[in-house]
């Protein structure tokens, strides 16, 4: 199983719960889309996913505060 480090992608105020959470939903939004499209994908999709987060294609967005949620 690979495990994303925090250290890969360049925000240093990221917690690892919210890594985790956001590498999984992208790797579902992967394999969703290449199921629909019937298409075989070249690597995993986490693996995918964690390329993603580090090409800076996405971004982890939190709130500065939790309390004001």
């Amino acid at each position: 199983m690979l495990k994303p480090s925090a250290n890969i992608i360049k925000t240093p105020h990221l917690n690892q719960y919210s890594l985790v959470i956001a590498v999984a939903k992208r790797a579902r939004q992967i394999s969703e889309r290449a199921e629909a499209e019937g298409g075989k994908l070249p690597d995993k999709p986490v693996d995918l996913a964690v390329q993603d987060f580090v090409q800076d294609r996405y971004r982890i967005l939190e709130p500065d505060n939790l309390e004001e949620l």
